[in-house]
């Protein structure tokens, strides 16, 4: 046997499976039908060719307006993340400033629309 290698399995879609090929082993095809399984396959494939690999990088290649589909949603989940903390932080900022006016914590929740407990949990952290 040779020495591990570390490779990537490109992994493109044929009907209700996936094909992939392993360029740096050439003649290492293979299928799985869930990219979870795409690993396996290789690291058994490439035994039957008397190689052995070390990590699997699993690339599914996917079509063009199924990329531009991912990106969108990768960014409008970027975004989201941001906005979340952005609404965390007004949120404790909010609680900390009425708090000191000396608002009750049922007042807070009721104005910044979070359970009294919520208002607790932040005043006392």
């Amino acid at each position: 046997m040779s020495e591990p290698m570390n490779v990537t399995a490109v992994a493109e879609r044929s009907g209700n499976w996936w094909a992939v090929e392993v360029p740096e082993i050439p003649g290492l095809f293979t299928q799985a039908r869930r990219l979870d399984q795409v690993e396996a396959m290789v690291r058994d494939a490439a035994g039957m060719l008397g190689r052995q690999v070390g990590t699997v990088t699993v690339d599914p290649k996917l079509s063009e307006q199924d990329e531009r589909m991912i990106d969108e949603l990768l960014s409008a989940r970027r975004d989201a993340a941001e906005a979340q903390s952005k609404a965390s932080t007004l949120v404790r900022n909010a609680v900390g400033t009425l708090r000191a006016q000396g608002m009750t914590v049922r007042d807070v929740a009721d104005i910044i629309g979070v359970t009294p407990q919520r208002v607790s949990a932040i005043a006392n952290a």
